[in-house]
């Protein structure tokens, strides 16, 4: 069985009105490769008549961006032509690749009404064979992702990305990465073979959870060594985890705002082709 290597408590990072964790990076770990980036957003409510997510138009490149709805929606738009309206329980992935602007907002409906809204953001990164990929887009609501009933009901895993107990996920990604949310009730196990090699990501969004026999809870990063492939989960109450596993591209890793390459030289270029307009124009 792997052994904990650390628990990382998520960060308060509020932007704007928007009640924000940042769980990746922060000053205990700095990414879990090939995982980059996650900020976890709620839980929170909003009014009637409320401004939604300030997300507006920003450009990417070099990486992927999933996003997980738990509650509430998010309306996506970018320069590739993608638009989108995803609901609770649905997914986005965005692979930008050689770049692309895009605004991930609230929907009108959503403003005016107002109500629950909790989401996640996950950044993934891309390796360097696929950092200039042409972009593309996936939003998917909660029917059309498959959902695994385990222990006999007491988890229930939304297969989002690789293949979980025989089934394949929604996404096909470009590179082996595996993604799924987790849903236990009070009591739930969960235990799954995993290549020692593959770097686990594990994040507890709600509720309390023993991980290879140790207590943790909501708001947790934990950062597993790579002695073992067998990863045992059990809840001690309701809970929710998000839940991947990849291996490491073990490449140079140069971060700079909303970009993500492998030199400093790749970073700068990036810039200029955003500013000569190369990642597309924004109809606003």
């Amino acid at each position: 069985m792997r052994t904990i290597k650390q628990q990382h408590r998520a960060v308060s990072a509020p932007i704007d009105d928007l009640v924000t964790y940042r769980a990746l990076p922060t000053r205990s770990v700095e990414h879990l490769d090939p995982f980059l980036f996650l900020n976890h957003h709620g839980p929170q409510t909003y009014k009637p008549g409320n401004r939604g997510l300030p997300f507006g138009p920003h450009p990417h490149r070099g990486f992927e961006t999933v996003t997980f709805i738990l509650a509430g929606d998010i309306m996506h738009e970018d320069t590739g032509g993608h638009q989108s309206i995803i609901n609770a329980g649905g997914i986005q992935w965005m692979t930008a690749g050689r770049g692309l602007i895009h605004a991930e907002v609230s929907s009108p409906e959503f403003k005016r009404t107002g109500g629950p809204l909790e989401i996640l953001q996950l950044w993934v990164n891309l390796p360097a064979r696929h950092k200039m990929t042409e972009p593309r887009y996936v939003g998917l609501q909660e029917p059309e992702i498959p959902r695994i009933s385990l222990d006999e009901g007491r988890v229930s895993l939304q297969a989002i990305a690789g293949e979980w107990a025989g089934t394949a996920g929604a996404v096909q990604p470009l590179a082996d990465i595996a993604l799924a949310t987790v849903y236990f009730r009070a009591g739930g196990r969960l235990a799954l073979t995993i290549p020692a090699d593959h770097t686990i990501f594990c994040y507890v969004v709600r509720g309390q959870l023993r991980v290879q026999d140790q207590p943790t809870e909501a708001l947790h990063l934990i950062e597993l060594n790579h002695d073992g492939d067998d990863l045992h989960l059990e809840a001690q109450s309701d809970a929710v985890l998000l839940l991947g596993h990849a291996r490491p591209f073990n490449e140079p890793i140069v971060a700079y705002g909303p970009f993500v390459m492998n030199t400093n030289a790749e970073i700068q270029q990036a810039y200029q082709d955003y500013q000569a307009g190369k990642f597309g124009q924004w109809r606003g």
